[in-house]
C-alpha cells in the first residue's frame, strides 16, 4: 500500500460517534515509487493518527506531535512546525526535530540549517 490513510474511513464508519470522540492511530508499512537516497526510500513505516471531536486545535496537534517526538528520539530535541502545502489535508505542516548529528548548530547532515524533517501533518 502507498499510505495507511484508508484506515481512517474505516474507522469512520464504525465509530459510534454518540459514544464521544475518535481518537486512532494506524501504523503500517507502506511503499512509493521513490529513488532510494538518503532521504527517501521505497519502503518505510508510516504511523498516521486521527482525532475528531469538538474543539480540537492546532496547539493540540502540535502538543502530541511534540510528545510523540519526545518518546522517539529523546527530550533533547526541539520539534517546529513549518507551514507546507498537502492535497488532502488542510492546513498542513512540516514538522522538524533539531538534527541529531549537530544539535542544531549546522552540518551536512541537516543542510546546514540545524533541523531535519520527520513527518507531514494536518487536518484531514
Amino acid at each position: 500500500r502507498t499510505h495507511t490513510s484508508p484506515n481512517q474511513a474505516r474507522a469512520m464508519e464504525a465509530h459510534d460517534f454518540s459514544k464521544g470522540p475518535l481518537k486512532m492511530i494506524s501504523p503500517g508499512r507502506v511503499y512509493r515509487r521513490d529513488t532510494d537516497d538518503a532521504t527517501h526510500s521505497h519502503q518505510f513505516h508510516q504511523v498516521e493518527g486521527l482525532v475528531i471531536d469538538k474543539h480540537v486545535t492546532m496547539a493540540d496537534l502540535k502538543g502530541t506531535l511534540e510528545m510523540v517526538a519526545a518518546n522517539l528520539f529523546g527530550d533533547e530535541f526541539d520539534v517546529r512546525l513549518r507551514p507546507s502545502y498537502f492535497p488532502f489535508t488542510e492546513p498542513s505542516v512540516e514538522a522538524d526535530i533539531t538534527c541529531f548529528n549537530c544539535m542544531g548548530k549546522g552540518c551536512a547532515v541537516c543542510k546546514n540549517t540545524g533541523w531535519i524533517e520527520v513527518l507531514g501533518a494536518g487536518w484531514v
